[in-house]
């Protein structure tokens, strides 16, 4: 009988660790869903992850625009950092940056047939493309 108590407590010594440590560990970032910042008539071409958010680069196809946002996976009141930025390959860069609660951008290029860079910042880290979707 004795050995049968000692095993019920050492199973549920055992599940008890095993259930807190289930509970106590980190969860993964979600990714940011795409808000329609840029407008109508734009749609998702790329996107690059941010602990964060997600920076995404949309394109019109009936005018020839690029454009990019900058969004957080959890917008809350609290302001953070934030950048969305876009230019020809080696060019000047078309940006938005300050403290945001939901994203940062919409900045637009008009880019056919031309690379392109672009980025995108949340609290200091940074996630870009250079050099990319030419044609």
């Amino acid at each position: 009988m004795r050995k049968l108590f000692k095993r019920i407590a050492m199973s549920a010594a055992v599940t008890a660790m095993a259930a807190g440590g289930v509970a106590v560990m980190p969860s993964v970032a979600e990714a940011a869903s795409y808000n329609g910042a840029c407008g109508s008539g734009y749609s998702v071409i790329d996107s690059l992850p941010l602990a964060e958010g997600t920076v995404f680069l949309t394109y019109n196809s009936s005018n020839g625009y690029n454009c990019v946002v900058t969004v957080r996976s959890n917008p809350s009141s609290y302001l953070k950092s934030m950048d969305a930025g876009i230019r020809l390959s080696g060019g000047t860069w078309i940006e938005d940056g300050g403290f945001y609660t939901t994203y940062a951008g919409p900045v637009r290029l008009h880019a056919p047939h031309s690379c392109i860079d672009w980025r995108g910042t949340i609290n200091g880290e940074v996630n870009y493309q250079y050099n990319s979707h030419c044609g």
